[in-house]
């Protein structure tokens, strides 16, 4: 591939084993790469180490941001860091017109700040190109951490998965081709036609409160709380739940270790399981991202006479 970076200077900002994988393909297609938060990896001098958030927004073209983002803190996940990056609003506040943010999630509230000062947000996470990639490593961590926690098998096993979407689906064909008996809870039509040509049993969500006592092993993927008090309730104490949905995920986590009820959250499993994947899926992505986002940024400061 051509160096379609030359000359981009990008800021990573934080991060965990992806960003290891990513960098060395950005500084492979030319981008010069300013790192905060990076001082304990094995970049070494490969990439320029900032010292503050100063530092990176006043030399970069672009900053990109965890898949993970921020907490409600403003507190950025940073493994190789020495110490905390806190992302606030007087960061925010100084990123200069035209440099775009990347992230993975962006919680409201940064949104909102972020419009109130024109600041361009771009959410990488839900975009096709990159939940369907992840969807594997996600759907392979998921079953491995509930092999791990039964002392059952997957095939044979009463195999639930809430919510059809991208790692849902997946998640389905992978139990299928484990042997496992599946079903589906849906509400949507298209998604419990998809079940039906798929060849797994089909439940509305409507009917999971009747139909959960069936499930030795229940994968959520809806992101609100659907495994609730009387869903719960009704469960096998002898269940299984991997709650593949962001924080703070979809399960009443304290009620279910109440009742005995194994419940797992499992947020990120890409970086976590398959880090090298996940990390060249998005040296896929970001390269034509950032082309796309800079051009568009640097026409509209040509026209208006502006220089970035």
């Amino acid at each position: 591939m051509s160096a379609v970076l030359e000359g981009v200077r990008l800021a990573i900002i934080g991060g965990d084993d992806r960003e290891i994988y990513l960098i060395p393909e950005l500084l492979r297609l030319g981008a010069y790469i300013i790192g905060l938060g990076l001082e304990k990896s094995s970049l070494g001098n490969s990439i320029e180490h900032a010292q503050s958030f100063k530092n990176v927004v006043e030399k970069a073209d672009a900053l990109i941001f965890p898949m993970f983002g921020t907490d409600e803190r403003g507190l950025v996940k940073a493994k190789y860091s020495n110490l905390p990056i806190i992302f606030n609003n007087d960061v925010l506040e100084s990123i200069p017109p035209g440099v775009p943010l990347f992230i993975g999630w962006a919680r409201p509230a940064l949104k909102k700040a972020a419009q109130k000062l024109h600041i361009e947000v771009i959410e990488v996470a839900n975009r096709d190109e990159v939940a369907i990639l992840n969807s594997i490593p996600s759907a392979e961590g998921a079953i491995q951490m509930a092999m791990e926690a039964t002392n059952i098998t997957i095939h044979s096993s009463n195999s639930f998965v809430l919510g059809p979407g991208r790692t849902g689906m997946t998640l389905v064909n992978m139990l299928k081709g484990l042997g496992a008996k599946v079903t589906v809870a849906a509400r949507k039509p298209a998604d419990i036609a998809r079940a039906l040509e798929m060849g797994v049993s089909i439940i509305e969500c409507s009917e999971l409160k009747k139909e959960i006592w069936k499930a030795d092993i229940v994968f959520n993927t809806v992101p609100a709380l659907i495994l609730d008090r009387e869903i719960l309730e009704n469960m096998s104490r002898e269940a299984v739940i991997i709650d593949l949905a962001s924080i703070p995920g979809g399960t009443d986590f304290e009620y279910a270790q109440m009742l005995g009820i194994k419940a797992q959250l499992a947020p990120g499993l890409p970086g976590i399981v398959a880090p090298k994947t996940a990390g060249k899926i998005l040296a896929q992505i970001y390269p034509p991202l950032i082309k796309e986002h800079l051009s568009q940024q640097w026409k509209a400061a040509m026209k208006g006479g502006t220089h970035i």
